[in-house]
């Protein structure tokens, strides 16, 4: 996610900076054929390109909308993950006790258990922010095209290449017990077994006396609150936006693109001996305008797939973990994570 207040025009340029230079030449060769022939064939009434222009940017306008929605959703998702984490950790310790059990048990295994419930949740955390990243077919990394090239260099270079590739496991061994890892990493879907493993635990609390049946409910609609974020997660990652709507938007701005300078070129060789020249800047600025906002609307309909414009999951997942470790009193905390190159990932 860019966390600068502006997208610098050099940033700009290195996304879309090419898209000019196919432009420029397109714009250049309709503006030079029509300058040395003067075919009036070639072009177009401007009327029908501007109502096509403003059909397209309604198109494009509607294709963002929905892009938009979907990342906004994903970023609603992991701050309602924040909320129920930390209410999770503020209620395991304040409800697993043995005010209710028939005998005292020793503080230090009460904090023992604790630390267990809370390890594994951040576990969980990560082994989420995990499976979000599985790269699927329709994402930009995953083309086997010269965009899908193109993504996989952004990727290392500001999106997750920038981290260690080691992270999760590392996070997995430091917070769960050797039987706990071996036992997830063989999973399919090692975040849902964990918050099941919470559950049986909770259970077996519970018939020990550490809680009593209103806590115990009480600390498993968190982990059903918690299921059910991680299941509106999935399905932003595995359904994607519908295609029909996608591919059109981008065949529509290429027609319109390839049509505007037809349109235009006429329209300004009105203007005396220099007009046809002129509609060159014009017709590249507009072009770009609409190129702009279609590639905006492409790259953030996939608010999980490892770029730079993707929710922040491992800050959110650092912040957690601080959270929580200090709720169980430890002081050698890990540092927050800081944006890089105004990318915080």
């Amino acid at each position: 996610m860019y966390v600068d207040k502006n997208i610098r025009f050099k940033s700009m340029l290195k996304i879309m900076g090419g898209h000019l230079i196919w432009l420029t030449a397109w714009v250049s060769l309709v503006a030079t054929v029509f300058e040395c022939t003067r075919w009036n064939w070639m072009t177009i009434p401007w009327v029908p390109v501007s109502l096509m222009g403003t059909a397209v940017a309604f198109y494009v306008g509607f294709k963002n909308n929905q892009a938009y929605d979907r990342l906004w959703e994903g970023r609603k998702i992991w701050g309602a993950i924040v909320n129920s984490s930390r209410a999770w950790g503020s209620m395991v310790r304040a409800y697993i006790n043995d005010h209710f059990a028939t005998e005292k048990h020793d503080p230090e295994a009460l904090k023992a258990i604790h630390q267990r419930l809370i390890y594994r949740h951040i576990a969980w955390l990560y082994a989420l922010r995990s499976q979000l990243l599985q790269p699927m077919r329709w994402e930009h990394a995953s083309l086997n095209n010269f965009v899908g090239t193109v993504n996989r260099k952004r990727m290392q270079k500001t999106g997750i290449g920038t981290l260690d590739p080691d992270l999760t496991e590392k996070m997995l061994k430091a917070h769960l017990s050797d039987a706990d890892y071996r036992k997830f990493i063989q999973t399919r879907n090692p975040a849902t077994h964990m918050l099941d493993r919470q559950a049986q635990e909770l259970s077996q609390l519970n018939e020990t006396g550490l809680l009593n049946d209103f806590r115990h409910i009480d600390l498993q609609k968190q982990l059903v609150d918690l299921y059910a974020h991680q299941g509106m997660a999935e399905r932003i990652k595995r359904f994607p936006l519908p295609r029909q709507y996608a591919s059109a938007s981008f065949i529509f701005v290429v027609i319109f693109i390839l049509l505007l300078p037809l349109g235009m070129v006429n329209e300004f060789s009105k203007l005396g001996p220099w007009g046809v020249w002129v509609s060159i800047p014009f017709c590249v600025v507009i072009g770009w305008v609409y190129v702009f906002m279609e590639i905006v609307g492409d790259y953030s309909e996939n608010p999980f797939e490892g770029l730079s414009n993707d929710v922040p999951m491992y800050s959110l997942c650092r912040t957690i973990e601080i959270d929580l470790k200090e709720m169980l009193g430890e002081t050698d905390l890990p540092e927050g994570v800081e944006a890089r190159g105004g990318v915080l990932m």
